[in-house]
């Protein structure tokens, strides 16, 4: 260390490492504080998540808050999907987030009750790859809890990745209080890693509200037969194995496809389908679980 003048130099300095942990350690503590304060307005946790990927686990999120929404709760939903956020699209975010005058990320109204959070919303190219590691992706997923300005909400959904590593896990430990919901489709194909999904929650003891089980059936729009695109009943028979609450079955709807593509999810629509009417069941199912 090079000093201006001979007393500088006799002045004890101290390590500079040691000075650089208690700035980490106080930006840590700092950071704490933001998520407690944060999670204190919001009266419920929902983390949707899965083992596998291709269930429709972000669909499901979608609806959730789009259906929530629209009952009149104030609906928060945050995408945790680093590498494949969905959610910007299913909501039909184009812009990026705005800044509020205190520094803090304010999420997109996209109805008088949803502010939605993504990924995909901060960057300026939405084909853009984003390559990061581990540390990274926890940094991002605690920012959106303590640097977001989410204000009152009566519910905010956690949209994650598939699998069970690092978002999982962060938003686990971000955010203790949150109550899990499964997704899966019926094939023992992806059962078997929604096995591993329910072992995760079980292991970080996340409550877990149930099982979903998505794109049951689908109905010929010509001939009206039915017709079990992914075999049947695997997710029910699944939660019952698991001693777990069996939410709801979803019908396979190519409306559902266009909804998510134009940026409006189906709970959004005044339409009467078999996918609204199971998805309004499955909504009770849960605030029950709530005991709402």
């Amino acid at each position: 260390m090079i000093h201006s003048n001979v007393d500088s130099a006799k002045k004890p300095q101290g390590c500079p490492s040691q000075n650089k942990g208690q700035d980490m350690a106080a930006k840590q503590k700092k950071e704490e504080e933001a998520i407690k304060n944060s999670l204190s307005k919001i009266k419920h946790k929902i983390f949707v998540l899965s083992g596998k990927g291709g269930v429709g686990k972000s669909s499901v999120s979608a609806n959730l808050a789009a259906s929530l929404s629209k009952q009149g709760y104030k609906t928060g939903l945050m995408d945790v999907d680093v590498h494949g956020p969905s959610i910007a699209q299913m909501l039909g975010l184009t812009e990026l987030l705005d800044i509020s005058a205190n520094q803090m990320l304010l999420p997109k109204q996209v109805a008088e009750n949803l502010k939605v959070v993504s990924v995909q919303a901060l960057m300026q190219d939405k084909d853009q790859a984003i390559i990061w590691r581990g540390p990274a992706k926890t940094g991002m997923i605690r920012q959106f809890v303590s640097s977001v300005d989410w204000g009152e909400l009566d519910f905010l959904i956690i949209d994650a990745p598939p699998g069970t590593g690092d978002e999982p896990l962060t938003v686990v430990q971000t955010i203790p209080e949150a109550l899990g919901v499964i997704v899966t489709t019926p094939q023992e194909v992806a059962l078997a890693d929604i096995r591993k999904s329910i072992s995760f929650c079980k292991t970080v003891r996340l409550k877990t509200l149930g099982i979903v089980e998505n794109m049951a059936g689908f109905s010929c729009p010509h001939c009206h037969q039915h017709i079990d695109l992914f075999s049947s009943g695997g997710g029910e028979k699944t939660a019952k194995a698991s001693g777990l609450e069996f939410l709801g079955s979803l019908p396979f709807e190519t409306k559902v496809v266009a909804s998510g593509d134009s940026g409006t999810p189906m709970m959004f629509n005044n339409e009467d389908t078999a996918f609204t009417r199971a998805f309004d069941t499955i909504v009770q199912n849960i605030l029950k679980q709530i005991k709402l």
